[in-house]
């Protein structure tokens, strides 16, 4: 589940610009001073929510169905794509330390091919995962 789609409501504000709001999360609200900075935003807010709920072990909420929301007047609805995966890599990518065994024969061989540890460890982790 890396790809998320949620309906946003974009509203135009009285000294220009657009404030967003999600329905289906309505703590989730931003701002911007024209329609890309507000739609970026948005990825924003909305990623921010998300994986906190995530981290918390929260269900993340069902997306509605867009034609399901009605907007009001000055304002518009607008589908969110949000790609969880390229969020965490983007904000929460603090190196943790793992302490891992393998055999003495392939450490010495990957030790006299200067290999690095770390990177192929990621590497072979992500493409395990399905993150690329």
């Amino acid at each position: 589940m890396n790809k998320l789609f949620y309906p946003a409501l974009f509203h135009e504000a009285e000294e220009g610009g657009f404030w967003v709001s999600f329905p289906d999360i309505p703590e989730c609200m931003t701002q911007g001073d024209d329609m890309q900075q507000a739609y970026e935003m948005a990825v924003e807010a909305l990623g921010l929510s998300l994986s906190s709920m995530e981290d918390e072990k929260a269900e993340l909420p069902v997306a509605s169905r867009p034609q399901d929301i009605q907007s009001e007047r000055g304002s518009f609805l607008v589908v969110i794509e949000f790609d969880m995966a390229e969020y965490r890599r983007k904000h929460c990518s603090r190196a943790v330390k793992k302490t891992l065994s393998i055999p003495e024969w392939l450490n010495d061989v990957a030790i006299k091919q200067n290999i690095n540890f770390s990177q192929v460890l990621q590497e072979a982790l992500m493409e395990k995962v399905g993150v690329r």
